[in-house]
């Protein structure tokens, strides 16, 4: 299975939710595989006015986080990914190195400036039904490799794509839409 794994957008992946996208993927069983978006950034909300409109002190916070938009399913569940140092009841354990939660308490313990040491705040995620993404695998839309916390964590968005090609020693230009089955 490839859960804790980065999946990444081949060039011909056309959908305009999925295009150059790199994906941590979170769940990957048999019923589906849940994933978040890394490099789709959100401006708007802040992590300040987030927090204010979940009235969640002290504001300002004494730390902030990055907001992405997660993926086009349910917008409007937040995810915390995030390092595995600070984990609670709520928090589901990826591997080792890295959770994921959803409840308010990571956001207070972040906004008291405590909380994970890297983390990013999700709106929204992507998910696969069982047997899609497998599916979408053998149709060559996506590649696979490790993640790193660079590629989760940073902020430079605009290179994202092409760095996690390169994890795979990939250029893009080099890439063929044809996939070879034999």
């Amino acid at each position: 299975m490839l859960t804790g794994q980065i999946l990444i957008a081949m060039p011909e992946l056309s959908d305009p939710n999925f295009a150059r996208s790199v994906i941590y993927l979170c769940a990957h069983t048999p019923e589906g595989a849940m994933g978040i978006m890394l490099n789709r950034p959100l401006e708007q909300p802040s992590f300040a006015d987030l927090l204010r409109q979940l009235d969640i002190a002290p504001l300002p916070p004494a730390r902030h986080i990055r907001l992405c938009s997660g993926g086009p399913v349910d917008h409007a569940r937040g995810f915390v990914l995030h390092t595995a140092d600070w984990t609670d009841e709520a928090s589901l354990r990826v591997d080792e190195r890295l959770a994921l939660t959803a409840s308010l308490d990571i956001l207070k313990a972040i906004a008291g400036g405590a909380g994970p040491r890297q983390g990013l705040l999700a709106l929204g995620y992507v998910g696969w039904g069982p047997g899609q993404l497998d599916q979408e695998f053998q149709q060559n839309a996506w590649l696979s490799a490790p993640a790193d916390e660079a590629l989760l964590f940073d902020a430079d968005h605009e290179t994202k794509w092409r760095r996690a090609l390169a994890k795979l020693r990939i250029d893009p230009l080099l890439l063929s839409g044809t996939a070879g089955h034999g």
